[in-house]
């Protein structure tokens, strides 16, 4: 039994279509229903059509990424059950509809953070990139976070009034633009509500939302468990604690911690290997020996690193991340399961055509094709040689 080869779609509107994702190979998609306003119900109807359009085209909808949590919960605040109790109708709503993985994360506020989009490689392709001079210039002087400075290096520091003084009023504000952006679908934040939401998680803190997290879980689990429900919990993207907001999903620690809350098997991990892979404290064969029981999806992509630990998005095969380590352990994980384990490459380099073209940030087609053929051979090999 292989792996499901999975791919990232975004819905109608993704200027990569149905039938690009089946000629690059692949089998399953990974889709979500990004009108609905997050926290709202998904109604079964909409979830119909949309698995109706996949498999229209030959395609099977295998993970939902992603159902988003409500800011309500991860806060805990008074509106809180309102939403769970939303989010228990969907996850009702999409097993109705035969979809079982789905795929989340609890990051405050922000989901992945960048500073460009688009850097140049040396090859003329284009990247996926986080400079933290850039971060702490956003941070510092946009932003104007109060104590920000104890968080960067000294090194990255005194880089930063140079940074900025060098900065036009539009890379400033693309700057802020390109940090503050959501999903390509649903759009980003604004500078005032991560303002007031930097207030507000100052006094939550990494404890209390790993405990907000724990009631979250702990009130879907019935849900879960009654619906054949798998939840994979995403990583920090980056995993570090980014503009003064606390991240719980970020090494090895936190991802048992999580699983140990909630001992219960519906309750997974969505392995990242970019995301993890941004941290230098984490050994990502080990953390996969550690919590891969729990794996029920993998993102597969990679990065470089800097002295400075920037990074960005290398090819799936040529970074920081030992893939072949990874995919060995997944083989070996996916071989011991009754289901398969869904993976898809993650992110690619805007590269050939796509150039030229307007593509969702890191969801071009040509670079994930390319990531998908290296990692498909990857496994093959390691299957075919017996490891």
């Amino acid at each position: 039994m292989n792996l499901i080869q999975t791919w990232r779609w975004y819905g109608p509107n993704d200027p990569v279509s149905l039938q690009d994702v089946r000629q690059a190979g692949a089998t399953g998609v990974v889709s979500a229903l990004h009108q609905i306003p997050h926290g709202d119900e998904w109604p079964i109807q909409l979830i119909q059509e949309r698995k109706a359009t996949i498999e229209a085209a030959g395609l099977e909808w295998s993970v939902v990424e992603s159902v988003p949590v409500h800011e309500a919960i991860k806060t805990r605040n008074d509106h809180a059950e309102y939403y769970l109790e939303n989010y228990r109708k969907t996850l009702r709503n999409l097993s109705k509809c035969g979809i079982k993985t789905v795929c989340y994360n609890f990051m405050p506020v922000l989901d992945w953070t960048r500073t460009d989009l688009a850097l140049p490689l040396a090859n003329g392709a284009k990247a996926l990139y986080l400079d933290w001079t850039d971060l702490a210039v956003f941070d510092l002087k946009i932003l104007g976070r109060a104590g920000g400075e104890a968080f960067y290096k000294p090194e990255i520091l005194a880089k930063v009034e140079e940074r900025y003084a060098a900065m036009t009023k539009e890379q400033q504000a693309a700057l802020q633009e390109i940090v503050l952006m959501g999903v390509p679908t649903e759009g980003g934040v604004t500078l005032e509500a991560l303002q007031e939401s930097i207030e507000v998680y100052s006094s939550i803190g990494k404890h209390g939302l790993q405990e907000n997290l724990t009631y979250f879980l702990e009130n879907i689990a019935e849900v879960c468990e009654e619906e054949g429900i798998r939840m994979t919990i995403h990583p920090d993207d980056p995993p570090f604690p980014i503009l003064g907001l606390p991240r719980i999903a970020s090494s090895k620690e936190d991802l048992e911690f999580i699983l140990q809350a909630v001992d219960r098997p519906f309750n997974g991990i969505c392995f990242c290997t970019g995301s993890l892979g941004a941290g230098d404290h984490n050994d990502l064969p080990a953390m996969l020996d550690a919590v891969g029981d729990r794996v029920y999806f993998a993102h597969l992509r990679n990065v470089k690193k800097d002295a400075l630990g920037n990074f960005h998005e290398s090819d799936h095969l040529d970074g920081d991340v030992d893939m072949c380590a990874i995919m060995e352990r997944l083989v070996k994980l996916n071989a011991q399961r009754h289901q398969a384990i869904p993976f898809r490459p993650d992110h690619g380099h805007q590269m050939l055509d796509d150039l030229q073209k307007v593509t969702n940030p890191g969801y071009s087609a040509i670079g994930r094709l390319k990531g998908l053929a290296e990692l498909r051979g990857l496994e093959m090999g390691i299957k075919n040689s017996g490891i």
